[in-house]
């Protein structure tokens, strides 16, 4: 499956988001394109995307800057994924519905109901706490201790 830039870059930058943020501490969309190493411009259309989704709030002015909308147990990459890759969710397009709408039925029943249901069912299941923890599993493994 092809999961576009724009959602693997939003899925990070909630992570970092989700590490830097508390509800008197607002994360600017510069500070996250310097520690990700994403354009900022991009960052802002992924954003937009997101405040939509009621996944983030944004707080304008000098002191302004993004936190979530809610605890990071209670988002969804359900939620993540409708909010920036609409297009995953859109109905298979029917393919023979004049002249075989039994073959028709058999793939949508058989294989395109299926596959949604299947990604549905993975995505509700993980929490971008989940993908924090991930995270911060996955840094404590890869730092290095040196001794001189």
């Amino acid at each position: 499956m092809r999961i576009s830039a724009k959602t693997r870059y939003g899925i990070a930058a909630l992570i970092h988001l989700a590490q830097n943020s508390t509800e008197d501490r607002l994360v600017p969309i510069l500070s996250i394109s310097e520690a990700l190493g994403i354009s900022k411009i991009y960052l802002e259309q992924v954003f937009s995307l997101l405040k939509r989704g009621d996944i983030v709030v944004s707080v304008k002015g000098a002191q302004g800057g993004y936190l979530l909308s809610r605890p990071a147990n209670e988002i969804t990459m359900l939620e993540v994924f409708k909010a920036i890759e609409q297009t995953l969710f859109e109905n298979t397009e029917e393919t023979v519905p004049a002249k075989g709408q039994e073959i028709e039925k058999a793939m949508k029943d058989v294989i395109f109901d299926r596959i949604d249901n299947a990604i549905e069912v993975a995505l509700v299941g993980i929490t971008l706490l989940d993908m924090v923890h991930e995270a911060k599993k996955n840094k404590s493994t890869n730092e290095f201790m040196f001794f001189i």
